[in-house]
């Protein structure tokens, strides 16, 4: 476990360092792109080969206790943001943002033990790997969409407005971000289907509306109501920016609160 977790903290650092220029180059008008992106590709293989030797030592994936769930969303939310940042410059900026959001979800891991859990039966299905993969890509669409709006939102301050100046037009990274959000409906329309055939295999029902269906299918039609808007209603894009930090919110609390609450079948860590 020593080897894994000395992977997992250099990895942390590599990351934070990355946010740090990322956030410092806003400020300072400066912009250590190549910087950003190589401490964060240097993270992301670092974490990979920790996640790697924890599922070899203990014959799952990363998906059982909070420890576990906390570090796979890390490496997933950073592995989707670390490809956006790399193919679409305009989401460059969204890492003042981003990163911040990662900060605090790495914070919460380090006060979580890293002692394995218990791995339950219903845990052993093909499902359960769709619908993990489904929801890290849903949740990634909408972490990068929320950087975009962050921007948008911070570039109306008075004291940030020269900050974000010479940054893309907030007409561009409001079409940016609900193209991202289109991608994450897609994902979570996946995520909600596979689900219910995994509780199918599992509990014997398609769906029982527990706490976390009932959580999951109302961020679905957050996310379905604020693309109809966007594109049926004259939002401005201040208005629009705030709807895509909404669903975020509702999508953040759906995947990291209602689970380790919840005292039905349907639950987060073991």
């Amino acid at each position: 476990m020593e080897q894994e977790l000395a992977l997992l903290w250099t990895a942390l650092a590599s990351y934070v360092l990355a946010g740090t220029l990322a956030i410092v180059g806003i400020v300072l008008g400066r912009r250590p792109e190549r910087w950003v992106l190589t401490l964060l590709c240097l993270g992301l293989a670092l974490q990979s080969l920790s996640l790697g030797l924890r599922w070899v030592r203990l014959e799952h994936g990363p998906f059982v206790t909070m420890f576990e769930i906390l570090a796979s969303n890390v490496w997933s939310l950073t592995l989707i943001y670390t490809l956006a940042y790399w193919r679409q410059p305009a989401v460059r900026p969204a890492a003042a943002v981003v990163m911040p959001i990662l900060f605090l979800m790495m914070g919460w891991m380090i006060t979580t033990s890293p002692e394995a859990g218990h791995l339950p039966p219903t845990y052993h299905t093909i499902w359960l790997w769709f619908h993990v993969a489904f929801g890290k890509v849903f949740l990634g669409s909408v972490l990068v969409a929320v950087g975009l709006a962050g921007v948008i939102l911070l570039r109306n301050l008075p004291r940030a407005a020269t900050r974000f100046a010479n940054l893309p037009a907030s007409a561009r990274l409001e079409d940016l971000a609900w193209r991202f959000m289109a991608l994450g409906l897609i994902f979570e329309t996946l995520m909600l289907t596979v689900g219910a055939l995994w509780a199918q295999d599992a509990w014997g029902r398609y769906w029982d509306w527990d706490p976390l269906e009932t959580w999951a299918f109302l961020t679905w039609l957050a996310l379905a109501f604020g693309l109809h808007a966007r594109m049926a209603w004259n939002l401005s894009e201040r208005i629009s920016a705030m709807l895509v930090l909404g669903v975020f919110v509702l999508a953040f609390l759906t995947f990291f609160g209602v689970p380790f609450v919840s005292t039905a079948p349907h639950q987060g860590a073991i």
